[in-house]
């Protein structure tokens, strides 16, 4: 299969995470929590290895410039942390009016606005690595998708908190999904544009992932009891040896 088969079927895979939100509509909140915190542990590992094992070598070994690199990874790593500091900011200041005038909360189109970024750049990460080798490409998806699962979980349940009834925080779930697609597509056409700087992509990508397993998931793990926290980091620990394991192939 060409490059372009598998940046176009790995990006509509990970769109149509997006459904898994279907699940919750017959699921108790306790035995999704269940099942929630564990996925979460695990792609923690996995974004961390996915990172540190395969992007960061990869981007090195391709750029050769390794403080180059290592910068572009900081950019990274600093661009989601004000990227969701701006939506929080935003968040926060809606208006009490506002809220009253419309059924549906500002912060549902926030979450809507965040997605389709974050989205599209996880189609243009795809279509980096995909670029470099299919075998890094299919790792990328795979941490990718791994870390989507529990995120649009937490998506769909905002939607519905913020005024949507649950067929239509589906609907519009999995349109704002389909920006990953758009964002491989462009990847792949204008990679030859840019040259070797699309390179950056990967340390970008790298920044991207340390940024979400060590603000965002690893916290959430922190809060659990001992016995818990003892289990999500068995998983933790299986994501990053999976990661690992991948090296070697």
């Amino acid at each position: 299969m060409s490059q372009l088969v598998y940046i176009v079927a790995s990006t509509a895979i990970v769109s149509l995470v997006s459904l898994v939100g279907i699940v919750t509509l017959s699921v108790t909140d306790r035995a999704l929590q269940r099942v929630l915190q564990p996925l979460v542990a695990l792609s923690a590992g996995a974004l961390l290895g996915g990172a540190l094992l395969h992007l960061l070598p990869e981007a090195v070994e391709l750029i050769g410039n390794t403080i180059e690199v290592y910068a572009t990874v900081l950019i990274g790593f600093s661009m989601f942390f004000f990227l969701e500091k701006f939506i929080q900011w935003h968040h926060h200041h809606g208006s009490a009016k506002e809220h009253k005038k419309n059924k549906i909360s500002p912060v549902s189109y926030l979450v809507l606005v965040s997605d389709v970024i974050h989205n599209f750049v996880d189609g243009l990460i795809i279509a980096a690595s995909y670029l470099v080798s299919i075998p890094l490409g299919v790792i990328t998806t795979g941490a990718t998708i791994l870390h989507e699962i529990p995120q649009e979980i937490g998506d769909f349940a905002l939607l519905i908190h913020g005024g949507m009834s649950k067929i239509r925080a589906l609907r519009v779930n999995f349109f704002t999904a389909l920006s990953s697609v758009v964002g491989g597509l462009v990847g792949f056409y204008f990679a030859g544009t840019i040259g070797n700087s699309f390179a950056l992509l990967l340390p970008l990508a790298a920044g991207h992932f340390i940024y979400i397993a060590a603000t965002d998931l690893m916290p959430e793990l922190a809060k659990e009891g001992f016995k818990e926290g003892m289990q999500h980091s068995a998983f933790f620990i299986t994501g990053l040896v999976i990661m690992y394991l991948l090296t070697l192939i």
